[in-house]
């Protein structure tokens, strides 16, 4: 028998051959799936069609007729339903974005704190994470609600802060920004200096590899970034007014007012969410081997500059992913806000849009491909940070 035919494997049938019952299987798990989804919306279709609920996207058009109390784009009653879906996700937007930075600072303190060599401090920061992790967050919400912000005074004892504000137990009420002519020259200056900042970064970065020179990066940042910004609105003679809340008998009038509502869950979801970001911070730090804390100690390196030069840098590998995380529960966190009537996209799309057309499956559909749009977009931010701060090899 020669080698070839000993070589040659026997033939088997696809009945008995593994390869061909694995992709018979998954073909048949596919067909499945094709058709319960098929038969779940051949179903919603004949129970709309009972109910005489008209299907389709034709409700965006219609007058929504209700009043949002927070917009930050020009709404009223006779503006549409899609007006109201915009009006919604800024306010969602709006809040997510500010809870995520607060929270950011907030939790990158406490986990700092906790390894502080200070006792009282460490044990401080102890005591946060173990209570605000340990309860519940809507429970945390209704505390700010209706413990704290709705037990100040009421308008006609209104708590005058300065620079004429009010608190109250309607919200606050401060003095509203007003552009003048020329403030457009300051954003342009804070991207003009934002970009000179990176570049110099750079440049700075290449410089230290050729000669092994520092060169002063965070000054020169922060003037380009803080100083330019503000040199150009003094010296374009500060072009903004501002238009002060002048307190009524029945009301507040003009002046920028922030509802309880807003305060109640930027300070739930910032303060909850911070304490899980601090326990990240924590373990980061304590990933990163002392030796590199001795190393740089041994240079001459003092205590706040090899923590923000050598040990932070290097935990951010560690810190990256349950941070993104955090960022991601926070967003959808803000769903909450319907328990404190803070009009969100949920509040007030999924909610009063959805009550008054009967649209359930297109207004969750959206909500829903909204949700997933925007948690797709901080995975990918978050994941391209990561691989800026990823160990390269060389």
């Amino acid at each position: 028998m020669s080698r070839a035919d000993t070589d040659q494997k026997p033939a088997i049938s696809p009945l008995h051959d593994p390869r061909w019952r694995g992709i018979a299987y998954q073909a048949l798990l596919c067909i499945g799936i094709v058709a319960l989804v098929y038969s779940a919306i051949d179903n919603a279709a004949q129970n709309l069609q009972k109910a005489r609920i008209a299907s389709g996207f034709d409700f965006w058009n219609h007058t929504a007729g209700f009043d949002i109390s927070q917009t930050l784009i020009d709404y009223s009653t006779a503006s549409t339903y899609g007006r109201a879906f915009w009006v919604g996700l800024l306010n969602t937007l709006l809040i997510a974005g500010l809870g995520i930075v607060f929270a950011t600072i907030l939790g990158f303190i406490i986990g700092i704190a906790r390894l502080s060599r200070n006792v009282l401090v460490s044990k401080l920061g102890g005591a946060y994470v173990e209570i605000i992790r340990n309860l519940p967050l809507l429970l945390q919400l209704l505390f700010w609600y209706n413990a704290v912000l709705k037990a100040l005074p009421e308008l006609a004892d209104s708590l005058i802060l300065p620079g004429g504000t009010f608190l109250n137990n309607r919200g606050l009420f401060m003095p509203r920004p007003i552009a003048g002519e020329g403030l457009w020259l300051v954003p342009m200056m804070f991207v003009v200096g934002s970009a000179s900042a990176v570049a110099f970064r750079r440049w700075a970065k290449r410089r230290q590899e050729k000669i092994g020179l520092q060169a002063p990066v965070a000054t020169v940042a922060t003037l380009l970034i803080i100083g330019l910004p503000l040199a150009t609105f003094v010296l374009s003679g500060m072009p903004v007014d501002f238009a002060y809340p002048e307190k009524g008998r029945f009301n507040i009038r003009g002046g920028l007012e922030i509802l309880p509502e807003f305060m109640a869950l930027l300070f739930g979801l910032s303060i909850y969410t911070a304490a899980f970001i601090a326990e990240a911070v924590r373990a980061g730090i304590l990933a990163v081997s002392y030796g590199q804390t001795e190393a740089a100690y041994s240079l001459g390196l003092r205590p706040a500059q090899t923590l923000r030069r050598v040990v932070i840098p290097q935990a951010m590998r560690v810190i990256v992913p349950p941070l993104t995380n955090q960022y991601l529960n926070l967003t959808k966190n803000s769903t909450l806000a319907v328990a404190i009537g803070y009009p969100d996209l949920v509040q007030v799309f999924a909610g009063t849009v959805l009550n008054q057309t009967g649209q359930a499956v297109e207004v969750i559909a959206i909500t829903m491909a909204v949700y997933l749009t925007i948690s797709l977009i901080t995975s990918l931010l978050m994941n391209i940070y990561n691989a800026r701060v990823a160990l390269v090899e060389r």
